[in-house]
């Protein structure tokens, strides 16, 4: 009886294809004819190869690749020991590896533009893999991690890489001698001006003016590094008095041009009426032409806005940003309306909202613009929330945003500014390598002595291969981005002088990134990291890792920092990988994801204040970068719940977001959650509730996997990963107030 098998098969282009039986019994057909008829198999012997391996794949929870298949069927082979006929296929194997090698990037490109390449077209949940300034990139990509394979890289990194040991991030990108992310030094551009597409850019003379070049700085410095940014709304404040004055003046003539009066109280009644205007039309302008926009890379900007009260003097400015920060709640709270006219939750901007003394209590002054940011956050999933408070004791008393959607850069101790004062705008991180600390759990067998030993063996792997992209930007001269490095956006260095004075002094840092703290503390010790016996040790290989970049800094003068990795593909590829080496192993290797950094696992029982708790102590240990959340319901109707959560954060750990779900299907009109079903060659889809659509072309998706919002669905791994999450707050009764208990 023939075993039915519906896992599919990945093949080297990338295509996942089902699992076709009959290809192996034609390969060691075709095997068997080349030899004397005295050596050949019989049907029987064929068949019993191939049925063999359809049950050996059955069993298997992930999709195969096509090479693994290649290997059994060798093993197969030589088990009903026809040596000879294993002989000529591994010959043939070999002749068909030297013809794929004379070029490796075809077959990879081609299948981009039949949109047949899975892997690619799920690694990145908001990019559209259909258009072609996306399918442009893409194929770019393939061509600069071929060359990065075959000649930039050396080939024990190329190597651990591939075999998910580690991950050299966004290699299709490191040809091109790109910096991952940034802060954007907005004040620098727009106060002394920039220059666009060698256009002079002079300081704007209005609010409005100001939010349309931000807009089109974003678009710049999107278009030459690949990885997210950051920008200060405090960066604008002050443009909103200089409206004001221009405005005032323009009434004042308008008044005497008519014989009206000039009375100071109607006069100002006038001005501020029509400077609202102003902000609301400026604040739509970058929503709007963010999300609109495409840069070269075909996907809008990764980019962040950053909302803090105190970043800007007491007093007018400070009430013009807050007036600023309330019309960015008050319009993303409406959202944006996509082709069908429906409200929906942009990607982006991110918004980042700073909780301090000054607005996080109700008799704070400024409460009701963080009342606001938990409406917005209940309804659009953003903003996230950075605490003062613990950011003051992290970051040696200094606030800053994160570049992108987590990583932060190390404070300054240096005084990088002028006159001494500390800098963070127009800072930078060169790149990320990340460390499956999974794996080298799993090659220990569980010994204590030889995990450590291997670890050490990983982290220096991981230097190299960080050293290879500290190298690969050296040398950089600043004509290759000059809105970068000539105009403002990150430095004003001269034509032809190179960045490498940028690279050192912790001007900018370089990240060593890790992933799965949990699945490494269930295979050395049988318990979750949340466990107290497990803790320690979790707490322990955290410090271990930070120390090696404290070395390596000291040695080199590099801003080595720890960055707990936002893995979106890259948890798929980890999972798969694991699965090949290690084979399922109960709490460890068997789903098809592993946990991001230190987060506790989406399948355990704790509530948000617990959760919380738990991984501010983890948070700490990655200064580099990382986010905490909390899996919440609907919490429209419950708002106390959303503060109540907000002021915990504010207290206990500097960054963290709440995920909630935000759907649309365009089938019926169902704005609830849509649910994630098996279908019926055992793949995960999405599915209306209401309706049965299946369409991902007609819904409308919104989830947390990163720090960013996605909407472009994603692979297999996240998404199962995505189905598994439990609740961290109980699904609201009728009655108001917060409750906290775990709910799956």
């Amino acid at each position: 009886m023939k075993t039915m098998v519906k896992t599919n098969v990945i093949k080297r282009n990338g295509q996942e294809v089902p699992f076709d039986l009959t290809k192996i019994v034609n390969a060691i057909e075709a095997a068997n004819r080349e030899v004397e008829p005295i050596h050949r198999m019989n049907v029987y012997q064929i068949q019993a190869i191939a049925d063999n391996i359809a049950a050996e794949i059955s069993g298997i929870t992930h999709a195969v690749n096509v090479e693994d298949i290649q290997e059994m069927v060798e093993t197969g082979i030589m088990e009903m020991r026809g040596f000879e006929v294993a002989q000529k296929y591994i010959r043939y194997r070999y002749r068909r590896n030297l013809a794929r090698k004379a070029n490796t990037t075809d077959e990879g490109i081609l299948s981009l533009i039949d949109q047949a390449n899975e892997e690619v077209k799920q690694e990145n949940s908001n990019k559209n893999p259909v258009i072609n300034s996306t399918q442009r990139d893409y194929m770019a990509g393939e061509v600069s991690k071929d060359l990065t394979r075959r000649i930039l890289l050396p080939e024990d990194i190329v190597s651990a890489h591939e075999q998910g040991l580690i991950h050299f991030h966004d290699s299709d990108y490191y040809a091109q001698r790109e910096h991952n992310c940034d802060l954007i030094n907005l004040e620098d551009m727009l106060q002394n001006g920039t220059v666009i597409s060698e256009t002079m850019i002079e300081k704007p003379h209005s609010f409005f003016t100001a939010c349309n070049v931000t807009t089109q700085i974003v678009a710049q410095v999107a278009s030459n590094q690949y990885g997210g940014q950051s920008f200060t709304l405090a960066h604008l404040a002050p443009f909103v008095d200089i409206s004001r004055q221009k405005i005032r003046k323009a009434v004042l003539e308008e008044r005497e041009a008519c014989g009206e009066s000039a009375e100071e109280t109607i006069v100002s009644k006038i001005v501020e009426k029509r400077l609202a205007e102003e902000i609301r039309s400026g604040i739509q302008t970058i929503q709007y032409q963010l999300i609109t926009l495409m840069t070269c890379n075909g996907q809008a900007p990764f980019v962040t806005m950053y909302m803090y009260l105190d970043e800007v003097p007491a007093g007018q400015t400070r009430e013009d940003l807050a007036a600023i920060i309330r019309e960015v709640l008050k319009q993303r709270m409406r959202g944006v309306k996509n082709e069908k006219g429906v409200w929906i939750t942009p990607a982006f901007p991110k918004l980042i909202y700073v909780l301090d003394e000054d607005n996080v209590t109700e008799d704070s002054p400024y409460w009701e613009l963080t009342e606001l940011a938990a409406e917005c956050t209940a309804k659009r999933m953003v903003p996230d929330y950075i605490s003062a408070k613990k950011m003051k004791e992290y970051k040696n008393g200094d606030v800053y945003p994160c570049m992108g959607c987590r990583s932060f850069l190390t404070p300054d101790t240096e005084g990088l500014g002028e006159n001494g004062a500390h800098k963070y705008y127009g800072r930078f991180n060169q790149g990320v390598v990340t460390l499956n600390l999974v794996d080298v759990a799993c090659s220990s067998g569980g010994d204590m002595d030889k995990f450590w030993r291997i670890l050490d063996e990983r982290l220096d792997l991981c230097h190299k291969a960080l050293r290879c992209r500290h190298e690969r930007l050296k040398g950089t001269v600043s004509d290759v981005a000059p809105i970068l490095w000539q105009h403002g956006a990150l430095a004003r260095l001269k034509k032809g002088e190179t960045i490498d004075k940028l690279l050192y002094n912790n001007y900018s840092t370089i990240s060593l990134g890790y992933a799965g703290l949990y699945e490494m503390c269930m295979r050395m010790t049988g318990k979750s990291h949340t466990d107290p016996e497990a803790k320690p040790f979790a707490l322990k290989v955290m410090q271990h890792l930070n120390d090696k970049c404290t070395a390596w800094r000291a040695e080199e003068n590099i801003s080595y920092s720890l960055y707990g990795t936002p893995m979106e593909s890259t948890t798929y590829k980890f999972a798969k990988a694991l699965q090949k080496r290690f084979g399922i192993i109960p709490g460890v290797t068997d789903k098809n994801y592993i946990t991001n950094s230190y987060h506790v696992h989406v399948t355990e029982q704790i509530d948000a204040f617990q959760k919380l708790s738990f991984e501010a102590e983890f948070q700490k240990l990655s200064p580099g970068g990382a986010i905490s959340y909390v899996e919440v319901p609907n919490l429209q109707n419950n708002i106390p719940a959303v503060l109540a959560i907000m002021r915990y954060i504010y207290e206990n750990i500097m960054y963290a977001e709440l995920n909630t779900k935000s759907d649309y299907c365009q089938v019926c009109g169902y704005d609830g959650e849509m649910k994630i079903r098996e279908n019926e060659a055992g793949k995960l889809v999405w599915e209306c509730p209401n309706c049965g659509n299946r369409d991902q072309e007609r819904m409308f998706v919104a989830r947390r996997t990163c720090g960013y919002i996605g909407t472009q669905y994603w692979n297999q791994g996240r998404t199962q990963e995505i189905r598994d999450r439990v609740l961290h707050v109980s699904k609201p009764k009728r009655s108001s107030g917060c409750s906290s208990t775990a709910e799956g």
